[in-house]
């Protein structure tokens, strides 16, 4: 194993992944056209391996494949070899993840992907080890077959890229458009598949290893407010708690792992990623809204509280993600051995802290190590050593901060820092509704500073442009549809939380842009990118999985921009995506749950909260944290003030020019409300189910 003293090219480069490689022995280049045309030139077969900064077995492939001189010397010799992060170009990375999947049955990180120097794959894969193992060849003997397979039978790989690239553009053509394939019915078809997988016992669905999918969560309580399915709900919450209360979940510092290599969610895959945070704090306080229970409100705090002191940048954005890894190992900085608990907490303080956690003399993880895990409740444990609650409380709280302080002492995980239109839009909606619904108004702050950081970073004006990755001073890369789509989603519920029209402004300044670069007019529905010589095939993203897809959270933004503005274009092009996509998610409609979500929006219309006349601010305040007390999965809040809402709304007239609040459907409205006693008692006789 080797580095060099003299970096490649990778070394200008401002992503993070390829700056981990920029001093492999690898004669690497970031994808770009000299790559290939070198390629062209050589008549060289392209060798692309696709990562990211924090993936552990990218980190492992580099370690045993890329910083042998042996294997770079014969890469060199043979290849021409380009890193890709995946995360600053998606939408290069979704087509060969496409590739990959469907030559393999499968895919993830790293990918190893060979291409003709026309950049169309003809062999795709994951990791690869040194030496044969886990069914699979050495990447070198991978590397000597590729090469002996281009000497000898070069056209017949050239032209089985060619059917393959043929065979994924097929998959992109028209759906069938019939509107009866939209029924609302088809929600109960997806229920029921999440019904048959969950697990009563730990939550989640499946078997380990167990990935939180928000999406899940968003649809089951969606179908819950619609159809009162108690199972829909309880499958959330049970998710939900188990999760919390789990490895998963880091119990000293906040914030959520990648995903549970265990069916109990104890040992996780230790990376955070900004995306998962994002999404899951919106679960927990949809969680909270309909329970009133603190302990999920208490999990939004821990969750953003981590994001703001360890995932923002000085100016406002926020960071991508930590490494799972520190000092070459997996997990290190997040588990302890029993004798470090015992011996920085004193006898008296572990003895409480070891019952109330899962804390095992001889490990409840490898190598003798304890992932922190809570095995008794408060109550509980202040039973078992006859104390009030209250002095329990206390001991955890100061046992978890000398923990906390001992563990920043340790060397910390890689961050990726750098910033993405797409991930900021989740957290800055993540952020306003946290600040809105458990009155938190750092979280507010934090969310206007990142939406403002990202609109004076990422969007180019003159030109109209967004781009979709900042670091390090550099603004790059054309906005992809989840670029545009999330951070819409994000700047609307920004203008919900607030009432600031520039937010409301920005986002319909960038659904223009989107439908102008990205909206399919002749089918329907939206493409991933814009038409570049680097996308050989453009794809509509369907699958809602570890993030929704573009275009399920597109047609919610159409939809709410349709209810805020009544611009029956925004409702048009959300149907014909849906319409688009009808015939996919009739077949399987567990792979689009949030999609299942746009169709209930498209069926049900939302309920138009709006607010008239002069802002006394007690009132206001008082409606506001009212307002945030209820989930109502299906509404939109708005000023009748706001430039840009429809002349409907901006007609409605405050009663006794008091500030009024109007609950409207299809521009019907019920009787103002003027007084907390009134919204209050509406609140509490309406059930928000959609008849």
């Amino acid at each position: 194993m080797n580095t060099t003293d003299e970096p490649n090219r990778l070394i200008h480069e401002k992503s993070p992944y390829l700056l981990q490689h920029a001093f492999n022995p690898v004669d690497w280049y970031p994808w770009s056209d000299e790559a290939f045309e070198k390629a062209r030139e050589e008549k060289k077969p392209v060798f692309l391996s696709i990562g990211y900064s924090t993936c552990h077995w990218c980190h492992v492939m580099e370690r045993e494949s890329f910083e042998n001189e042996e294997t770079a010397a014969y890469l060199t010799e043979h290849f021409i070899s380009i890193k890709l992060d995946r995360e600053e170009r998606p939408e290069i990375d979704a087509i060969y993840m496409a590739a990959t999947q469907a030559m393999t049955g499968s895919g993830g990180w790293p990918m190893t992907i060979m291409l003709t120097p026309e950049r169309r794959p003809f062999f795709c894969g994951t990791y690869f080890p040194p030496k044969p193992a886990y069914g699979k060849p050495s990447f070198r003997q991978l590397l000597e077959r590729i090469t002996e397979l281009w000497r000898t039978k070069r056209e017949e790989l050239i032209d089985s890229s060619n059917g393959l690239i043929e065979a994924l553009f097929t998959n992109e053509k028209e759906s069938e458009s019939d509107i009866k394939l939209l029924s609302p019915t088809i929600s109960e078809s997806g229920f029921y598949y999440f019904d048959r997988s969950f697990d009563s016992k730990y939550g989640g669905f499946g078997s380990a290893p167990k990935f939180p999918r928000p999406v899940q969560f968003d649809f089951l309580l969606n179908h819950y407010s619609i159809s009162g399915s108690e199972r829909a709900k309880e499958m959330v919450l049970t998710t939900l708690k188990k999760m919390a209360l789990g490895g998963i979940n880091d119990q000293l510092g906040g914030g959520f792992h990648r995903y549970s290599v265990d069916k109990y969610w104890l040992v996780s895959h230790f990376e955070k990623m900004l995306y998962d945070q994002a999404q899951l704090i919106e679960s927990y306080l949809d969680a909270y809204q309909i329970t009133k229970d603190s302990f999920y409100a208490n999990v939004v705090h821990t969750t953003c509280d981590f994001v703001l002191r360890e995932m923002t940048h000085l100016e406002g954005g926020f960071y991508s993600a930590l490494d799972a890894d520190s000092e070459g190992e997996e997990g290190t900085y997040y588990v302890w051995t029993y004798n470090e608990i015992k011996t920085l907490l004193g006898e008296e303080k572990a003895k409480i802290f070891v019952y109330r956690f899962l804390i095992e003399e001889n490990g409840n993880w490898e190598y003798g190590k304890n992932v922190i895990a809570i095995k008794h409740s408060l109550d509980e444990t202040a039973s078992h050593f006859n104390k009030e609650r209250l002095q329990i409380e206390k001991i955890l709280s100061d046992s978890k901060r000398i923990l906390f302080e001992a563990r920043s002492t340790r060397i910390c995980p890689h961050l990726d820092d750098k910033v993405l239109a797409s991930w900021n839009g989740l957290m800055i909606g993540a952020m306003a509704r946290a600040g809105d619904v458990i009155g938190e108004k750092k979280y507010t702050d934090a969310a206007i500073r990142a939406a403002g950081f990202i609109w004076q970073k990422l969007y180019r004006e003159p030109g109209s442009k967004l781009l979709h990755r900042w670091r390090d001073g550099e603004s790059r890369f054309d906005a992809t549809l989840d670029s545009y789509a999330f951070l819409i989603k994000g700047y609307l519920e920004l203008y919900e939380a607030t009432f600031q029209d520039a937010w409301l402004e920005h986002a319909i300044i960038l659904q223009i842009e989107q439908d102008k670069f990205l909206y399919d007019e002749k089918q329907g529905g939206y493409f991933t990118s814009r038409e570049t010589p680097d996308v050989i095939i453009r794809t509509k993203n369907d699958y809602d999985g570890a993030e929704p897809s573009g275009n399920s959270i597109s047609v919610l933004n159409l939809l709410k921009l349709h209810s805020i503005t009544s611009d029956t274009g925004y409702k048009n092009k959300a149907e014909r995506t849906l319409l688009f996509f009808a015939a996919k998610v009739g077949k399987y409609p567990y792979t689009m749950p949030e999609l299942l979500v746009g169709i209930d929006w498209f069926h049900y219309a939302p309920t138009e909260i709006v607010f008239v006349g002069s802002n006394n601010e007690s009132t206001y305040q008082s409606f506001r944290v009212e307002l945030s007390k209820h989930y109502i999965p299906r509404k939109v809040l708005l000023s009748s003030q706001s430039n840009a809402v429809s002349e409907f709304t901006k007609k409605l007239r405050p009663k006794d020019t008091l500030l009024t609040v109007y609950f409207c459907t299809n521009q019907t409205c019920d009787l103002p409300i003027t007084d907390i006693d009134g919204l209050k008692n509406l609140l509490e006789k309406t059930h928000w189910k959609s008849e």
